[in-house]
């Protein structure tokens, strides 16, 4: 998977600043363990840390060609799946290859076609490729954001790398942030894509690439979703539906190295664990998570209704994977906590990253990539929120609805400051605007294309920057088969009605995967990552809490208003 660092600057010489590129890079170690690799030149360097996955001895980065007598040089990370397929059309246009690695047919595909070798990607991936001929550089990130690529620009340059601590670590960025970035800091599934909340460091947008030359930065887009009127009946689109995810687990099964399924006992994460493990001939680990007690202390809600570790055991036997549970102390939480912060860079999900990170790191123990059932809520219509009429047709995002907050607890200046309800309109707004309409389309079927549109940006860009740092924080790549751009284009179309044809959520993928789950998964109601209700760890977080509000040094005690945070829950439903 890897993360990657580098800077251009057309003034300054590069080659007498090959320590702080060093430490750019070196702040990403977590994310290739196995190699690092820089190259340098007067107005360019790029840096690289590995994580081997395929072609071990032969994919070292950066790796360099020359054309016309200039070096083209590329720093990679990620995974394109079709990439067999590509070096075969490569190869038929004249291309000898030095490697087996997805990362050269990249390369290959640059020399080949410029810049358009995106549109010939499916994966998830983010590069830079260093043009020395055009003195230009090349940012891309794969279409839905799976994979993450920050930058700062400024009048000479820019910098970028995998994770904002490697931008931190060159000198001529400061991490700040201010008043109007709050209600994104306390609420990063507002953010828009692209936005950070810290001043002046942007991601490239998902499905979009950056080019960096002597006239400045442009950012443009190489692909979105469109809107087409689909024609296929039912059966025809079930069909589809499973065709098209079984050749994506097939995709994403190849690796050199151990391979394994995140496996809730959900319907996503059963599906791809189905599907993956008619591509094993020997048997296929699993992992799921779970907390210390939950049996006593667990509590239904409308987004964990159940329980995951019964469902898990049931398809683990039901498939034949070799299963374990990774049980998660709450006590313990407190103390994964900061290592889960130190991976975020920003502000965590509490509890949820806390346990994810243990998860992935028990995981990391045996394999080294994972298959999980993520996006698939986003993709194909799962949450509560999408079969409630008042959230449907409410005038707010609706995986906020109208509950309480962060902002609701600021002192009233600051709220007075930042206007933070205005805030949230104006993004709604915004997003709303982008939508991908279909001429005719009205009523419920339009009102619901809007949410699923909503629910792609904020709340899947999230999760998926997510599931990047708990894991990459092990070195473990994490792949995400509903994340398929092909398979989003097609689903995106299926009208509303064949999504809840059934009555339910997910019909369609339902119906897709019927003959492979058990008929208890099949029938199982949506639930949420696991959470703990555990009363001790509640009392830890409010202590924290309000240690934070009474430290004279802490800018949280002149920020909240302390009854206000008394109201807030120490676990949140969402």
């Amino acid at each position: 998977m890897c993360g990657i660092a580098g800077w251009v600057d057309f003034v300054r010489d590069l080659t007498t600043q090959r320590d702080t590129v060093r430490a750019m890079t070196a702040g990403l170690h977590r994310r290739g363990p196995d190699a690092e690799g820089m190259w340098v030149s007067p107005h360019a360097a790029l840096g690289h840390r590995r994580l081997a996955v395929l072609d071990i001895p032969g994919g070292r980065q950066p790796m360099v060609d020359r054309r016309a007598g200039a070096e083209i040089v590329l720093s990679y990370s990620g995974e394109v799946y079709n990439y067999r397929e590509l070096r075969r059309q490569l190869s038929a246009r004249g291309h000898n290859f030095r490697t087996s690695s997805d990362t050269e047919v990249v390369l290959r595909g640059y020399l080949e076609w410029g810049a358009a070798l995106v549109d010939h990607l499916r994966g998830m991936y983010a590069f830079a490729i260093w043009d020395g001929g055009r003195e230009e550089l090349l940012l891309v990130r794969d279409r839905l954001g799976v994979k993450p690529l920050y930058y700062h620009p400024y009048p000479d340059g820019i910098l970028f790398g995998s994770e904002p601590k490697a931008v931190m670590a060159n000198p001529r960025f400061t991490a700040r942030t201010s008043e109007q970035a709050l209600p994104v800091l306390f609420n990063p599934r507002l953010a828009m894509p692209g936005e950070t909340p810290l001043d002046d460091l942007r991601q490239v947008r998902p499905g979009h690439l950056v080019r960096v030359d002597r006239s400045g930065v442009h950012e443009t887009p190489y692909w979105r979703l469109v809107s087409r009127e689909h024609t296929d009946d039912e059966a025809t689109t079930v069909a589809t539906v499973r065709d098209l995810l079984a050749e994506v687990v097939g995709q994403q099964m190849v690796a050199d190295v151990p391979l394994c399924v995140l496996l809730s006992g959900g319907l996503d994460s059963t599906a791809v664990t189905a599907l993956a493990a008619r591509h094993r001939s020997g048997s296929l680990r699993s992992f799921s998570v779970d907390f210390a007690g939950a049996d006593a202390e667990f509590r239904a809600t409308p987004l964990r209704p159940e329980q995951d570790t019964p469902y898990a055991r049931l398809a683990a036997r039901h498939i034949g994977t070799a299963h374990q549970e990774v049980v998660v102390d709450p006590a313990g939480l407190d103390d994964l906590l900061p290592r889960a912060l130190a991976a975020r860079d920003l502000p965590t999900l509490g509890q949820f990253d806390a346990s994810m990170y243990q998860l992935f790191g028990e995981v990391r123990r045996h394999s080294t990539v994972a298959l999980s059932g993520e996006a698939a809520d986003e993709v194909f219509g799962g949450y509560p929120w999408f079969f409630d009429h008042d959230t449907v047709w409410g005038d707010t995002f609706p995986w906020l609805g109208n509950g309480i907050r962060l902002t609701d607890l600021l002192v009233p200046e600051i709220r007075a400051r930042i206007r933070p309800d205005d805030d949230e309109r104006d993004r709604y707004a915004t997003l709303l605007r982008q939508v991908p309409r279909l001429d005719g389309e009205s009523g419920l079927e339009a009102r619901m294309r809007a949410v699923l549109h909503l629910s792609l940006q904020g709340p899947l860009l999230y999760l998926l920057d997510r599931k990047d740092r708990m894991s990459m924080a092990h070195g473990l790549e994490v792949r995400v088969p509903f994340c398929d751009h092909r398979l989003l284009e097609y689903v995106w179309n299926i009208p509303w009605k064949m999504k809840i044809a059934d009555g339910r959520e997910k019909s369609v993928l339902r119906a897709a995967v019927a003959d492979l789950l058990p008929a208890e998964v099949l029938r199982r109601r949506k639930s949420a990552y696991p959470a703990t209700f555990s009363a001790e760890h509640g009392s830890a977080v409010r202590t924290r809490l309000d240690r934070l509000l009474t430290d004279p040094a802490s800018p949280c005690a002149r920020c909240w208003t302390r009854s206000g945070c008394a109201r807030w829950p120490a676990t949140p439903a969402r």
